[in-house]
């Protein structure tokens, strides 16, 4: 059978118009399936009941643990706050630090990492029962022999302001020693985390959010990094995982919400996190 050139042209237009429209009936088909998906990981990534206990999960059962003495690895000490617990799950979803033994002594956001006999200006007067009651809290004197036997200490928590002015002079009144390696971890804010608003826009508008850095963390952030000098380290988590002090990307690159209220991070966000502050700071040399 022979065919003119125009013939051909017809047949061959007709073809790519077939397959374009097989194209976009299979994107049509497909589009509902990606959003159904992202919507349920954006609840899941919100429930505060199951991200709550994630949060604390690793770090409850590392709460006053002695290292032990036997195990030759070197020791690795955590104090802080339920943003320290957050560090804590941002080193195991890595698995980073296989070397180390690694221990937490929990001092709740109220109490806060002062030493004793000043934590009174430090704390309101609703937590002052709290924070005396060390069956039910930590504190630094409590910590203080185990800090003693640490290779690193890391202070990760959310610093109140009054805090974070005095942390150089509290770390000098510890008397730690001189091969004592000493990280301080910045304060992190990713804004207020609505739900119900991220269901209703594309992939491409969830990848560009950016929510606003709570104006106290930016003001604790900026006196952390003038004053944490010498022999402290300091971390600036908020501009490592940012690049700014005052706007935050709030979705990993796989579209997993950071945070699930704003303050503490998700299993996904501690996973990417974690993998950004060890590859862009002192953290990857330990």
């Amino acid at each position: 059978m022979f065919f003119t050139k125009k013939t051909i042209a017809i047949i061959f237009s007709l073809s790519i118009a077939g397959i374009f429209s097989l194209l976009l009936m299979h994107n049509a088909s497909a589009s509902p399936l990606i959003k159904a998906g992202l919507k349920k990981s954006i609840i899941a990534d919100t429930n505060i009941k199951t991200n709550g206990k994630y949060t604390f999960m690793r770090c409850n059962a590392l709460k006053k643990k002695p290292f032990d003495k036997k195990n030759p690895k070197k020791k690795l000490l955590i104090i802080g706050d339920s943003h320290g617990c957050d560090f804590l799950n941002e080193i195991r979803e890595n698995n980073f630090l296989q070397n180390y033994q690694i221990r937490m002594r929990y001092i709740p956001y109220q109490c806060q990492p002062v030493l004793n006999g000043k934590s009174g200006k430090f704390v309101e007067p609703k937590d002052k029962a709290l924070c005396a009651n060390e069956a039910r809290t930590d504190s630094l004197m409590q910590a203080k022999e185990q800090m003693s036997e640490a290779d690193v200490i890391i202070f990760a928590a959310r610093w109140k302001l009054s805090t974070a002015r005095v942390l150089p002079f509290t770390i000098k009144h510890l008397r730690l020693s001189p091969h004592q390696k000493i990280i301080v971890i910045g304060s992190k804010s990713f804004g207020k985390i609505t739900a119900r608003r991220y269901m209703s826009m594309s992939r491409e508008e969830l990848s560009k959010i950016k929510n606003p850095v709570d104006s106290e963390v930016q003001k604790i952030n900026a006196i952390l990094r003038k004053r944490i000098t010498g022999r402290l380290a300091f971390v600036d988590q908020t501009r490592l995982l940012c690049g700014s002090d005052t706007a935050c990307p709030i979705f990993t690159k796989n579209l997993h919400l950071i945070s699930y209220d704003g303050w503490h991070l998700t299993q996904a966000g501690a996973r990417y996190m974690g993998k950004i502050l060890f590859q862009k700071s002192i953290l990857g040399k330990l």
